[in-house]
This record gives C-alpha cells, sequence and structure tokens, in this order.
C-alpha cells in the first residue's frame, strides 16, 4: 500500500506533497466515473423489440426538454435494461413532476418487471394530467389484464382507441375481453337462474345485455328471467326484443305465445305460434297454434259454453257443444245425416247438437228428443267418446288397436250392454278408471272431466 501511495506519489510529483496528490487524484476520478455513468448512451432499438405490445409514451409538443430522456428511457426498455431506463424516465420527472410521458415510460418499467398494482398506480398518474392519453391507457389496460380485472382492462382499451384511432391492433383485444365478460355473465346468470336467484340471474343478465345490447339469446332469456318473476309485460317487452334481432327464435317466439294466451290474446299467440313452427317445424308448436286458433274461436262463443270449465256437472247439451267446437275437424269429415229433434230449438247449442246427432256421436231418443239439459253421466260420456274414436280411425287405422282392449272393470262384467263403449274409453286413455277399478257409470260428468276427455281425444288425433 505505501509503495502504492509513493509510486502515485512520485508520479503526480513526490515528496511531502504526497498524501495532497493522491486525495486530488482519487477525486478527479471520481468525477469523471460520475460524469461517464450520467453520460451513458442509449442503445440503439433492437430489431425485435423485448416489449412489443408497449406503446410509446409520445412527448407533446415533441421539443420538450424531457422528451430526450423519454426517448433513452424508451430505448433502454425495449433493450430490457430495466435500471436504465426507470433511471431516464425518473431525470425526466425532476424538472417536470406531471411530465405524462415520463410517468407512463415508469409504469412500463413496472409492467416489465411484473409489478401491476405498481404500474397501475404510474399510469394512473399519468392519467391524473393527461386523461386521453392513448400510451397510459394501453398501460393501464395491460396491467388491469394481469390483474384479472377484464372489464376495467376492456374500459382503458376503449379509451385508449377513441383517443388514438390509429391503434386498431386492440380492436382484436377488446372482442376478446368483451366475450369472455359476456360468458363469464352468462353463466353467473344461468347459475343464478337454475338455483332460483331471480334477482341476481336478472342483474347478470342486464349487464351482459348492456355489453352487447344486439343478442336475441340474452333478451330472450332476460324475458324468461321476468316471467318467473311474475313480471309478465316486462317479460313480454324482452321476448318482443328479442323477436326483432331474430325473428327465427322459435324458443322467443313459443314464450311469447303462452304469455299472448296467459293475456286472452288468443289470436296473437296463434301468430306466434306459427312463428315458431315456421322457425322449428319439428317441436310442435304447430298443435299449440291450433289450440290457441280454437281458444280464440272460444272466446267468441256463447256465455254458456265458457261457463262449461268451472261447471261441477254439465248436460248433454254442453258435450255436444264442446265436441262440436274442439273436435270440429272430426265431425266435418265424417257422414252426417240430418236427424229432426223436437227438443233443442232456441237452446243455445243447438247447431252443435244437430252435428252431434247426424253423426251419431250423441243420437237422439226414440222419441227424438234429445234432453239437452239433463244431467251429462260418465256413462254418457264413454259412449260419445267411442264413437269419436271409430270416426278418427277411419282417416287413422293405426288408432285402432287403442281403444279394442277389454280391460276388467270392477263394477261392470263384459256382458254389461255398455261394457263395449267403457272398454273403448279406458283402453284408450280417455276415461280411466277410479280407484278400486271402478267405471261408475252413473256418476254426473263435471266441465273439466269432460273437456280433459276431450283433449285426450284430439292428442290421439294427431298421433300417428
Amino acid at each position: 500500500m505505501e509503495s502504492w501511495k509513493w509510486e502515485v506519489g512520485s508520479k503526480l510529483g513526490g515528496g511531502s506533497k504526497t498524501g495532497a496528490a493522491l486525495t486530488l487524484w482519487v477525486g478527479v476520478f471520481a468525477l469523471m466515473l460520475i460524469a461517464g455513468c450520467a453520460m451513458k448512451t442509449a442503445p440503439p432499438l433492437p430489431p425485435t423489440l423485448k416489449y412489443p405490445d408497449f406503446i410509446y409514451p409520445t412527448a407533446v409538443p415533441a421539443a420538450a426538454p424531457q422528451a430526450a430522456a423519454v426517448d433513452r428511457g424508451w430505448r433502454f426498455l425495449q433493450n430490457d435494461d430495466l435500471n436504465n431506463a426507470e433511471r431516464e424516465f425518473a431525470s425526466a420527472l425532476k424538472g417536470a413532476p406531471d411530465f405524462a410521458p415520463a410517468r407512463t415510460g415508469e409504469g412500463y418499467v413496472a409492467l416489465a418487471r411484473q409489478d401491476y398494482m405498481s404500474a397501475r398506480d404510474r399510469f394512473d398518474l399519468a392519467l391524473r394530467t393527461a386523461p386521453a392519453y392513448a400510451p397510459a391507457l394501453v398501460g393501464k389496460g395491460q396491467a388491469l389484464l394481469s390483474l384479472n380485472r377484464d372489464s376495467e382492462a376492456r374500459a382503458a382499451f376503449e379509451a385508449a382507441l377513441r383517443a388514438d384511432p390509429s391503434l386498431t391492433g386492440l380492436n382484436a383485444r377488446i372482442d376478446v375481453l368483451k366475450f369472455r365478460e359476456i360468458q363469464t355473465l352468462i353463466a353467473s346468470a344461468r347459475e343464478a337462474m337454475n338455483a332460483g336467484r331471480l334477482q341476481d340471474a336478472r342483474a347478470a343478465y342486464q349487464r351482459a345485455i348492456t355489453a352487447t345490447p344486439d343478442s336475441a339469446v340474452l333478451y330472450r332469456e332476460l324475458g324468461i328471467v321476468e316471467r318467473r318473476l311474475g313480471n309478465a309485460a316486462t317479460a313480454l317487452e324482452q321476448l318482443n326484443r328479442a323477436v326483432a334481432l331474430d325473428p327465427s327464435d322459435a324458443i322467443a317466439l313459443a314464450q311469447t305465445g303462452e304469455l299472448l294466451e296467459e293475456r286472452g290474446d288468443f289470436a296473437g299467440a296463434e301468430t306466434a305460434y306459427r312463428n315458431a313452427a315456421s322457425a322449428d317445424p319439428f317441436a310442435g308448436y304447430d298443435r299449440r297454434a291450433d289450440a290457441a286458433a280454437a281458444r280464440a274461436r272460444e272466446a267468441t262463443l256463447p256465455e254458456e259454453f265458457r261457463a262449461i270449465a268451472s261447471a261441477q256437472q254439465i248436460t248433454r247439451g254442453d258435450l255436444a257443444a264442446l265436441i262440436g267446437v274442439r273436435l270440429e275437424d272430426v265431425l266435418r269429415a265424417a257422414p252426417n245425416t240430418p236427424v229432426v229433434t223436437t227438443d233443442t230449438a232456441g237452446h243455445w247449442a243447438a247447431r252443435w247438437i244437430a252435428q252431434a246427432v247426424g253423426t251419431g256421436v250423441m243420437p237422439a231418443f226414440d222419441n227424438h228428443t234429445f234432453q239437452p239439459r239433463a244431467a251429462l253421466r260418465r256413462v254418457d260420456l264413454a259412449e260419445a267418446v267411442r264413437t269419436l274414436l271409430q270416426l278418427m280411425a277411419r282417416n287413422n287405422p293405426a288408432l285402432q288397436a287403442r281403444f279394442t282392449g277389454r280391460p276388467a272393470v270392477a263394477d261392470m262384467s263384459p256382458s254389461h250392454l255398455n261394457y263395449p263403449a267403457v272398454a273403448a274409453a279406458v283402453s284408450s286413455g280417455v276415461l280411466p278408471l277410479a280407484d278400486g277399478g271402478r267405471f261408475n257409470i252413473e256418476r254426473p260428468v263435471s266441465g273439466a272431466e269432460a273437456i280433459a276427455a276431450i283433449d285426450r281425444l284430439r292428442a290421439l288425433q294427431q298421433s300417428r
């Protein structure tokens, strides 16, 4: 050590001045070293950028005094020299603490270090003074994306694109994020709906619709949720929006038909079902359209007809009207021989009674009366059902096997005069046996029971 000091001292002048000379030399050397570090030249941009998704933090104006430091920091950054990049951006901020390009550069350095929270904070500082600064908005979006905050990231990217429409590469990223967000919302909504959390399901669907307002499926499923919540008017509004966006959405059309039926708008329901049948010919919507059309006709029928459904006991005239209205096509296709009855003139169901008598479905009595106000018994209904089955089998021979069985009936032997009619009604499934396997031929028939029997006949007619 002493020899080194002597040697240096000799070179500087020797003698007693060695210590002072040594101190002076070391100080000069240190200043030269510091100056060399401060003046380190930033490398050129590499042929392949290290961080190609980062957006150059352009200075506005470009001649700002800090712009050169930002440019040097950017070149260090793209060469993955993060420490020197950080120093350059910091030096730019010493003279201008609110200089958005330098704050953005710091954000990108933090992003390169995968310090996403710090990166987001740096970008927010830049945006505080320059809210529409596209490089900071893109960086913030990237930081939020890494923090799994997709919705906020998408909003940042969209703001960047509005600020700088030349950043067209953001479109694909925005679309992917939007799709992911929507898929997550839909999955959440469906899970909530299946779990019976209808309010949560509604909120999720509404958020999904805000993100993609042109999705017919979302409006349809929101309509279904509103319907389950009991909001029929709102449900119909959402379903109509779904159909407007996609006229071939059979499910939305069918749901619309059901809501219109519940409102009593049978003509509107028929139209909705017809459109649903056109969109999906194999889902049975045509039969629902026919039923709606029938109900539309029934809505114009006499009050006595509409009262049948709630009647505890119906009459022979009521049954003739039910058959004439709901199985009109069966009677129209059957041979009809006009028969004069002496007690049906002026009765509200006279025209349907004439059809039932003329086709033999409900024959007149030997004294030429029909007795339209007489109470209908189950045996009377069974006789009419048997004749209707025979008429239907004329156009559908396969139906014959459905009503030729010989079921055991606890309160009737096979030799009973009415057994063939009861057997046909029971074996076809149109009139089930009561508890204990009894048929109860003398029991009065309610309106609901008669309508159920007619509906089963219509189902058999439509089967092939």
